[in-house]
């Protein structure tokens, strides 16, 4: 037996559901019917057209210093948290150094 209790805005709700064993056999042949049968597709990163743009705009430049790569970022993606996403992308990605030079990271293409 299934039993749910709730309310439904100030209505209180009970609600009982009786299965047999051959309900609860026939559940489990619809689940795995329904069950998928191939990997689940990856899913496609939102952020990747603008990541290939960041990477480019780095690439191009060769270096450029935390504020300014921000600006630019902020500018490709539409808003600062977006560009700050993309800031903090760069500095983990494998073609990318970052050094610290005065009071502002400096974000310099090896790749």
């Amino acid at each position: 037996m299934i039993r749910v209790r709730g309310r439904i805005g100030d209505l209180p709700v009970e609600l009982e559901i009786e299965l047999g064993s051959e309900d609860w056999q026939n559940l489990r042949d619809a689940a795995a019917q329904t069950a998928p049968s191939t990997a689940p597709k990856p899913v496609v990163d939102a952020w990747d057209g603008h990541w290939e743009g960041a990477r480019a705009l780095l690439r191009q430049a060769g270096e450029l210093s935390g504020p300014q790569l921000l600006d630019q970022l902020a500018a490709l993606a539409g808003s600062p948290q977006a560009g700050k996403r993309l800031l903090v992308r760069l500095r983990h990605c494998a073609q990318v150094k970052v050094e610290p030079v005065g009071g502002a990271p400096l974000y310099r293409w090896v790749g």
